[in-house]
């Protein structure tokens, strides 16, 4: 074999560094966005943040009045740079706006007033502070309130809390024995503390303290105390064994069963944490004259530019390390202002073409809701599938319907008796339609949905119409039957 040398000249791709750049900016959230500019503007001093309701006096203004009162040598003067600087007034150097912003977003702005409100378990210390309990009985009440739940009931059994108590007495080196007999009646007491029926073990048990709690005269409460007796029977909605076991009549079972649905089956609940990690729109569709437009939102536009002050410092013919470190910053902060806006560009390209094809879920609701895939959107963008998969993920779309990820509007199809196609949003939203008209003491089975789709034009077959109503978390016909 002969070894040579020789050139060949061929085309290849690179991903380039600003390349790189560009395609992990679109697929970050909009709070990661928010610390990756935070990360920039704190590592690149080229780089700054135009803050709203300020004044806009550059940078270089100050600097002059500073060297003006402190007589500075003239080497910083930007009146002895020469004129052919790279840098001027263009955009290219003063980025103080995005183009792709379309106006002032016309939706309310809201004050957060969210109070943090009393925790459960510092609402049942405050109660049980009041109570005349000894230091012991104390010890018990608080390792009981430790042991609940978000939803108010008792994790730990008796037996396990007995153990705990004796451990701390030990610890601390007290000289008393604890029954279970003690437990008991401590954990009594904080049942009937408020919210009532707190730290019950089960759901029958905690209806019970609540029914215990109701005054002797209240209708009913004998026969709900009663079918609390069958709570295995009353769970599997089994009527005929109820009335058998109970010897009560359908009216008194009816009136009954009435009581037990105004009690509360989860004391804690009204404790819980109510405040949730609540998502910026990326995206506003509003309606005006009966169009639809797409904005994007102002509040997560960050408005960055290249800091003039330090761009008139560098001299082109300056080879010295701190002149290389500006030019490489201001190059730096420059792709990483076009990175950005390149973002949003396409951002709000892939949400007007979105907005396009589900024009009719805008309109009517999610039974409008058309087949969609990433492939018709990248070949209407002139996108790839990938580039609109890494946008589309962890974005959100403020509409007059609510807060949607953009993957939402996205959703396999299903074939019509037309020779159409209907969206798997569409079908669930036609399923949870067809269950919340049924007549509930006859509902409809899968098979009867099915048969009802297909009266419509869309052939499901019975099984898919199961899958979809699980994903609905919509319990069987047997199950949503209601006998009186």
């Amino acid at each position: 074999m002969k070894l040579s040398v020789g050139m060949r000249v061929a085309n290849s791709l690179s991903l380039t560094p600003q390349l790189q750049q560009a395609i992990r900016l679109l697929q970050l959230s909009s709070l990661e966005l928010e610390q990756e500019i935070q990360l920039q503007l704190d590592s690149n001093p080229l780089l700054e943040k135009i803050e709203e309701h300020s004044s806009v006096e550059s940078l270089s203004e100050y600097e002059d009045k500073e060297i003006e009162k402190k007589d500075l040598t003239n080497e910083l003067n930007a009146n002895h740079l020469p004129d052919d600087l790279p840098v001027d007034t263009d955009w290219d150097d003063v980025y103080t706006h995005q183009p792709t912003s379309l106006g002032s977003i016309e939706y309310e702005e809201r004050e957060d007033n969210r109070q943090g409100g009393l925790s459960l378990k510092d609402h049942m210390l405050d109660q049980v502070n009041l109570l005349n309990f000894s230091l012991v009985d104390k010890l018990i009440a608080h390792c009981i309130i430790d042991s609940l739940d978000e939803k108010g009931f008792l994790e730990s059994s008796t037996e396990e809390i007995t153990f705990s108590v004796q451990h701390l007495l030990d610890s601390m080196e007290y000289d008393e024995e604890v029954e279970e007999s003690e437990v008991l009646v401590v954990l009594k007491h904080i049942q009937r503390l408020e919210p009532i029926g707190i730290a019950s073990r089960t759901l029958a048990e905690c209806l019970q303290v609540q029914l215990d709690a109701l005054n002797k005269n209240v209708p009913f409460r004998s026969e709900a105390i009663k079918l609390l007796n069958f709570y295995e029977l009353l769970i599997a909605n089994d009527l005929p064994k109820l009335l058998k076991q109970t010897h009560l009549n359908i009216e008194q079972l009816k009136q009954a069963i009435s009581l037990l649905k105004t009690l509360k089956p989860y004391p804690g609940e009204e404790f819980e944490n109510k405040d949730f990690d609540y998502q910026i729109p990326d995206v506003v569709v509003t309606k005006k004259n009966e169009h639809w437009f797409v904005q994007l939102n102002p509040d997560v536009m960050p408005k960055l530019r290249v800091n003039s002050y330090y761009a008139n410092m560098i001299r082109r013919a300056d080879q010295s390390d701190d002149n290389q470190y500006l030019r490489s910053q201001m190059l730096e902060a420059k792709n990483f202002i076009k990175s950005i806006d390149e973002r949003h560009k396409t951002l709000l390209k892939v949400a007007t073409c979105i907005v396009e094809h589900q024009r009719a879920f805008f309109e009517i609701g999610a039974e409008g809701m058309k087949p969609l895939v990433l492939r018709d959107i990248a070949e209407e963008v002139e996108l790839h599938e990938s580039t609109v998969s890494r946008v589309t993920t962890n974005k959100y779309m403020l509409t007059p319907r609510g807060l949607f990820e953009l993957k939402y509007f996205f959703s396999s199809h299903v074939g019509t008796t037309s020779g159409g196609e209907a969206s798997s949003t569409a079908i669930r939203a036609k399923i949870k339609k067809l269950i919340a008209e049924e007549n509930i003491l006859k509902p409809l089975s899968d098979n009867a949905i099915s048969n009802l789709l297909k009266e419509d034009g869309i052939e499901v077959a019975r099984r898919t119409v199961a899958k979809y109503r699980e994903s609905l978390h919509i319990p069987s016909s047997s199950e949503r039957k209601v006998l009186i």
